[in-house]
């Protein structure tokens, strides 16, 4: 990984939320970070409820994040959603904790613990995620602070993130701060080990209008550099889209075109004998089927 040059900041991020949506031309753009991307066909179908009763797009985008966005929403003359909105939002249980909303962005192997790679990272996935909304001072991560989980397979290491890990086998994984290797370490401590680096970054960047949105933004390295650990894989193609081979159960990889998820293609997603939905990063969804 190679080490470029400090980016000057003159501005906070304005990384869009359900309380902080960007005004865009067709009305208010709120995203929501679902860590993993994984997301239950009922919050989906709740989200897409308040989409089609208080927007103009009756549509849920997905993004390269592996996150949902909501379009043309309603905003008040204070660049605010009006209260009836936010608390629909807030009733499909996608905003657990506001204070922390813009900085869950953990992007993860949509097929972890279902097949293929060396390890099962949802149980990091989750324990990273509580420890970031536990921490008040978390809250000051910047909106596009990004957390990349590779289960081994390879298929997220060639995305830049701030921190992460790769998985190496099913018990260690090697950290990755900035664009830069560090530790190896087992994975039962790994979710803690990234709390306390974003907790360390968010000391070393200050605040103010010019503090850096990443870790390589920093003047000084976060930590001390480490190899790349000789186990790393080599880097995957993105998942295609159709029926997922070796899986337990069956299990689909549905395209979003345009990154767009539709009144019908909710309708597909959401029911019948779908038990759990996984966005991807390629613009698509992981249909979990019972």
């Amino acid at each position: 990984m190679s080490i470029t040059e400090p980016t000057r900041r003159t501005r906070g991020d304005l990384c869009p939320g359900v309380l902080r949506p960007w005004p865009a031309a067709d009305g208010a753009l709120v995203r929501l970070r679902v860590p993993g991307g994984r997301v239950s066909p009922a919050a989906l179908a709740a989200l897409h409820g308040v989409a089609a009763r208080f927007g103009d797009d009756d549509n849920v985008h997905v993004t390269t994040r592996a996150n949902l966005q909501l379009r043309a929403l309603p905003i008040g003359t204070r660049g605010q959603l009006p209260p009836e909105i936010v608390a629909a939002i807030t009733a499909t249980g996608l905003l657990p904790e506001p204070g922390h909303e813009l900085v869950r962005n953990v992007l993860v192997s949509p097929l972890t613990g279902l097949a293929g790679g060396r390890a099962d990272l949802r149980p990091v996935t989750d324990a990273l995620d509580a420890g970031l909304l536990a921490d008040p001072a978390l809250g000051g991560l910047p909106g596009r602070f990004l957390f990349v989980l590779d289960d081994g397979r390879g298929d997220l290491l060639e995305r830049a993130c701030d921190l992460g890990l790769v998985a190496l086998d099913a018990d260690t994984a090697q950290l990755r701060v900035g664009e830069q290797w560090s530790d190896v370490v087992p994975l039962a401590y790994a979710a803690d080990r990234l709390v306390g680096l974003a907790r360390e970054f968010v000391r070393a960047r200050g605040t103010g209008p010019d503090a850096p949105w990443h870790v390589r933004e920093l003047p000084a390295p976060l930590v001390a550099a480490r190899t790349a650990d000789g186990r790393l894989p080599s880097p995957a193609p993105a998942l295609p889209y159709g029926p997922v081979a070796g899986s337990a159960e069956p299990i689909e990889h549905v395209e979003a075109p345009d990154g767009i998820l539709d009144r019908d293609l909710i309708a597909r997603l959401t029911g019948g004998d779908v038990a759990e939905l996984i966005v991807t990063p390629w613009r698509g969804v992981l249909a979990v089927r019972e």
